[in-house]
C-alpha cells in the first residue's frame, strides 16, 4: 500500500475516535482501542496492541475535570502508535512521540472549538421553533467537525511527518528512550495499583491474595485465575440470591403471624 493510502487509513482511524461521544461511552476514543486499529492498518496488530495498551496507561488520567482540558488522547495515541510501528521503535518511542503530539492537537482543538457556541445557538433557535431535526443536525454538526479535525490531523501528521519524526527520534539520546521504555514496563503495575486503590476493601481483599497465591505458587495461568474467579462469582451470586429469598420469606411469615395474633 502507498504511503498516501496508509495515511488515509490512519486518518480514518483518527476520524472514528470521537464517535465514542455519539454512540455511547464504549471507549472507542482510547489508545487501547485505537492502537490495535492502527496496528491492523500497518500490518502489525501485535505491536499495535502492545503500544496501545501502554499508551492507555500513560493517558489513564487524561480526563476532563471542571475547566481542565486533558491532552488529545485520540491524535496522540493514533500518531504515537503509527510512528512507533512504522519506524520500528518500541513503546518508549511511542510515549516520547504521543505526548507532545497530544498537547499540540489540544491547542489546535482550542482554536477550532470557538465556532461551537455559534452552532449551539443555532440548535437553541431550532429548539424554540420546535424543530427536533434541526437540534439533531446541530449536535451532529459539532461532532463531525471534531471527527474531521482529528482525522485531518492524523492524516497530515502521518503523511508529512514520517521523515521528520525519524530525524527527531535519531536526535533523542538512546538513554532517554531506554528510560521511557523502563517507565513503560512499570506502568502496568502502577495501573493495577491505582485500580486496587479505588476498589479494594476488606471483603474483596482475600480474593486478591487468593489470585496471587494461585498464580505465584501454583503457577495457574492468568486465564485459569480469571475462570476460577468467575466460578466464585457465580457461586456467591446464587448463594446471596438464595439467602435474600429466604430472608424475605421469613420476614413475610413473621408479618403474617403477627397479623393473626392481632
Amino acid at each position: 500500500m502507498s504511503n498516501l493510502g496508509t495515511a488515509l487509513l490512519i486518518g480514518l482511524v483518527g476520524f472514528i475516535g470521537p464517535l465514542d461521544f455519539a454512540i455511547g461511552s464504549n471507549m472507542l476514543n482510547r489508545p487501547i482501542i485505537l492502537g490495535p486499529l492502527v496496528g491492523l492498518v500497518l500490518g502489525n496488530l501485535t505491536q499495535g496492541i502492545i503500544i496501545g495498551a501502554s499508551l492507555e496507561l500513560v493517558f489513564m488520567g487524561a480526563i476532563s475535570v471542571g475547566a481542565y482540558l486533558p491532552p488529545d488522547v485520540i491524535v496522540g495515541g493514533v500518531l504515537g502508535t503509527a510512528f512507533a510501528i512504522t519506524l520500528g521503535k518500541g513503546v518508549g518511542a511511542a510515549i516520547a512521540i504521543a505526548m507532545p503530539i497530544a498537547m499540540l492537537s489540544l491547542a489546535i482543538g482550542n482554536l477550532t472549538s470557538v465556532i461551537f457556541p455559534a452552532i449551539a445557538h443555532i440548535g437553541d433557535r431550532y429548539a424554540k421553533e420546535g424543530k427536533p431535526g434541526g437540534i439533531t443536525a446541530s449536535m451532529w454538526g459539532i461532532g463531525l467537525i471534531e471527527c474531521t479535525r482529528r482525522g485531518i490531523l492524523c492524516f497530515l501528521g502521518y503523511y508529512a511527518g514520517s521523515a521528520g519524526m525519524k530525524a527527531l527520534l535519531n536526535v533523542i539520546p538512546q538513554n532517554i528512550i531506554d528510560g521511557l521504555q523502563v517507565a513503560a514496563n512499570m506502568l502496568p503495575a502502577i495501573g493495577f495499583a491505582i485500580l486496587l486503590e479505588m476498589i479494594i476493601n476488606k471483603t474483596i481483599l482475600p480474593y486478591f491474595f487468593l489470585g496471587f497465591l494461585l498464580s505465584a505458587y501454583l503457577k495457574v495461568p492468568v486465564l485459569g485465575v480469571a475462570l476460577f474467579g468467575l466460578i466464585i462469582v457465580i457461586v456467591k451470586f446464587h448463594s446471596d440470591k438464595k439467602q435474600t429469598v429466604l430472608n424475605t420469606s421469613t420476614s413475610a411469615k413473621e408479618d403474617t403471624d403477627y397479623d393473626d395474633d392481632f
